[in-house]
């Protein structure tokens, strides 16, 4: 897997996981209703471990685009590899 594809996979479990769980939580007639901000908090702690898990070995799971961009200001991180992960 590439680290563009890596990064991408990643990206969209967080997003896709995190905003599952918001949804289930505050939609009417779900059967997460109600669950309040514990639930919300853990699953998108789950969710980030998720990604990461997924995203790590072949990317570092930046996952955020600010820590590509920290990690290349402080000279961590190729400048070259910045646009791809940003665009992921």
């Amino acid at each position: 897997m590439t680290p563009f594809v890596a990064e991408l996979l990643g990206t969209a479990l967080l997003i896709t996981l995190g905003c599952g769980v918001v949804a289930n939580a505050i939609l009417k007639g779900t059967k997460g209703e109600g669950g309040g901000w514990i639930v919300i908090t853990t699953a998108w702690a789950f969710a980030v471990f998720v990604g990461v898990v997924v995203a790590g070995p072949y990317s570092g799971a930046h996952i955020n685009p600010a820590v590509t961009v920290g990690l290349a200001v402080a000279g961590a991180f190729e400048w070259a590899d910045v646009p791809s992960y940003l665009l992921a």
